[in-house]
């Protein structure tokens, strides 16, 4: 999407991918970076990762607190990682005039939109993303530059978990609990800290 500074972003679902999108909204010098989220706890992982804003869309309209956290101009783009229509939805209708929304999830759902209510009238954008569109002998290295930085700080994201509790892992990333199960086959391999 390649935001430019002082543009503006929302990211909606703050698993590995979103956190990603959201801090590299933040490295591109987006000045309103919005995680919106129904897990309380990765909203707290995203403010410390972040995001100037976080919302709980269980508990409020995410569409009406970005337009009262942007002064009624809505975001130049939103990112969509959950896949749900409903959700896609909400984040088109978070789009300022000319904006655009990436569409990261790959899911079996369709999304319904008035191309043009949704689209054509205020000039906005849906666009498929797969794998961030990354080359990755190029950007691998440069994330692990802003990681250096503090800028892209991945590992908070990360929990480790011994191969035998394979069951536990996949648990707690299904219910939120963990962003990012890392499994650890090898016995005598300690993460770094």
């Amino acid at each position: 999407m390649k935001p430019r500074p002082g543009q503006t972003i929302a990211v909606f679902g703050t698993g590995a991918v979103g956190l990603a999108a959201m801090m590299a909204g933040r490295i591109s010098g987006c000045t309103r970076v919005i995680a919106v989220d129904i897990v309380p706890s990765r909203l707290e992982l995203a403010k410390e990762l972040g995001a100037t804003a976080a919302i709980n869309s269980k508990e409020e309209d995410p569409v009406e607190k970005i337009k009262e956290l942007t002064d009624g101009y809505d975001v130049d783009y939103t990112v969509d990682t959950t896949g749900l229509p409903a959700v896609m939805k909400q984040g088109i209708d978070s789009l300022a005039q000319g904006g655009n929304e990436a569409a990261i999830a790959v899911t079996p759902h369709n999304i319904e939109f008035s191309t043009w209510n949704d689209l054509c009238t205020s000039d906005r954008k849906v666009v498929g993303i797969n794998m961030g569109d990354a080359i990755p002998q190029i950007d691998v290295p440069r994330l692990l530059k802003f990681n250096k930085l503090g800028m892209f700080d991945y590992e908070k994201t990360e929990r480790f978990y011994d191969f035998e509790d394979i069951s536990t892992a996949d648990g707690d990333s299904v219910s939120g609990k963990t962003i990012k199960p890392v499994l650890i086959i090898d016995k005598d391999y300690k993460p770094e800290k």
